[in-house]
């Protein structure tokens, strides 16, 4: 095994070590792709993970989220200064004053109603009920805002719910619909959809777990809707790195979205900046963009160079065990 594949090797196996269940990988630099696993695809069985298979994205939903309406603001449909009022009338108070841009940069101040999910075992009691977007809404705009539009930076899952129901009253059709006709289509990503009420994974895939009661529990199968345009999404490592390949090559926006898309703000985390959809990662030798995602029983890293020649998304299958900071995966997996 050259020298190049056995350090990404060994870094899976650390995170198998370190307590993932199971980890999978795709690494491209230039022309050179390896794509690699580790761990098992089911606690208690043989089976090990497929590099190939597919995963919860989880959070890196929001990319394609902010990429279709940054789509649509380069069509005139919409624009980064249009009020959320605008859109959704009477949805969430105070909307007059939260713009599109604040939503794309979490900037609007509105509660992240995520924070109210029940515990895990209330996770696993409700893992098939779907949720209609509204109903996080609902649970967001019940708390008041933590600041001012514009003023501060906090993460918030609401902005990025809100902005799915944006694109569909701009657009007069669904999100599901609009991510499949602008990204999934054009692209060829035929192994990243919108499950919808989907419990299921497709095959392969590595299943993921929760603790419950110092119990860890198959949480694989779960209805995804309440995270939606937030966090809704199944991609596998090679669709998200051509994904991102494309973005940041300008084969899905004009370069005035696509420069709003990459002007950055501090955020609460050192080296790491808020764009629209994306963060900006300053590692040891390398500037990377992409996001992160966690969902139950699964987390992702998807973070390319600025120039998308050197890529890297991984999918990690959570236990109970703590998982590592985004920033030294990284920086183990770029060198």
């Amino acid at each position: 095994m050259p020298l190049q594949e056995q350090r990404l090797q060994a870094v899976l196996d650390s995170l198998v070590s370190a307590g993932a269940a199971g980890v999978l990988a795709q690494y491209r630099d230039g022309d050179e792709v390896w794509s690699g696993a580790s761990g098992v695809a089911e606690l208690g069985r043989p089976d090990a993970v497929d590099p190939a298979g597919s995963f919860r994205m989880a959070s890196v939903t929001k990319t394609f989220t902010a990429t279709v309406v940054l789509q649509l603001v380069g069509e005139g449909v919409l624009s980064l200064d249009d009020s959320l009022e605008r859109w959704l009338p009477g949805m969430v108070p105070g909307g007059d004053g939260i713009t599109l841009r604040h939503l794309l940069n979490h900037t609007s101040g509105l509660y992240n109603y995520t924070q109210d999910l029940p515990d895990a075992a209330g996770i696993v009691r409700d893992r098939f009920l779907h949720w209609d977007p509204a109903r996080a809404v609902t649970m967001a705009t019940s708390h008041d805002p933590l600041f001012e539009p514009g003023t501060a930076w906090s993460y918030s899952n609401t902005n990025f719910v809100l902005l799915g129901l944006v694109i569909e009253a701009a657009t007069r059709s669904t999100y599901a619909t609009e991510l499949e006709s602008r990204i999934l289509k054009p692209l060829g990503l035929q192994q990243t959809s919108l499950p919808g009420d989907e419990v299921a994974l497709p095959e392969p895939h590595a299943h993921g777990y929760l603790a419950v009661d110092d119990e860890l529990v198959d949480i694989t199968e779960f209805n995804a809707t309440q995270a939606w345009s937030a966090g809704g999404m199944v991609s596998t490592a090679a669709d998200l790195n051509r994904f991102f390949a494309a973005l940041l090559t300008g084969k899905l926006l004009r370069p005035a979205e696509l420069e709003a898309m990459l002007t950055t703000r501090p955020t609460d985390a050192d080296h790491h900046a808020n764009g629209l959809g994306i963060s900006r990662l300053t590692l040891a030798n390398l500037v990377v963009w992409g996001h992160t995602g966690g969902i139950f029983g699964y987390s992702t890293w998807s973070y390319h160079s600025t120039d998308a020649t050197r890529q890297v998304t991984l999918s990690l299958t959570t236990t109970d065990k703590p998982g590592p900071e985004a920033e030294d995966v990284l920086t183990a997996l770029f060198g």
